[in-house]
């Protein structure tokens, strides 16, 4: 086991959250983000990964219910567990508003879900 999984395991623990249930969602979404760059997700760019999200949510169109869970483990590793405050996951109410400085407003529900 990796040292970042080892890490996130840890703190998830920490924030009380079930590892078979929301805690094996965001690792799963972890994992998935590093194989689609085939790279560490601790050596991948703010910008890369809002791109990733930008593609799940709106190039393969997955529901809310999975979208949710991958948005959100990914924004439990690089805020609680790398300790990262990019923008992409520390902005308050992001969801569509226009001209607020949001990134990409990726946290805009994915229409008909």
């Amino acid at each position: 086991m990796s040292e970042l999984r080892e890490r996130m395991i840890g703190d998830l623990k920490l924030a009380g959250l079930d590892l078979r249930g929301t805690g094996k969602a965001y690792l799963g979404a972890v994992r998935q983000l590093a194989g689609y760059y085939m790279v560490a997700p601790d050596r991948l760019s703010e910008r890369q990964v809002q791109d990733y999200i930008l593609y799940v949510r709106d190039e393969l169109g997955v529901a809310k219910g999975t979208f949710d869970p991958m948005f959100f483990g990914l924004k439990f590793f690089y805020v609680n567990t790398l300790g990262y405050g990019w923008p992409l996951f520390t902005k308050k109410e992001c969801a569509s508003r226009a001209g607020n400085g949001c990134p990409t407003s990726v946290a805009t529900p994915i229409a008909g879900a």
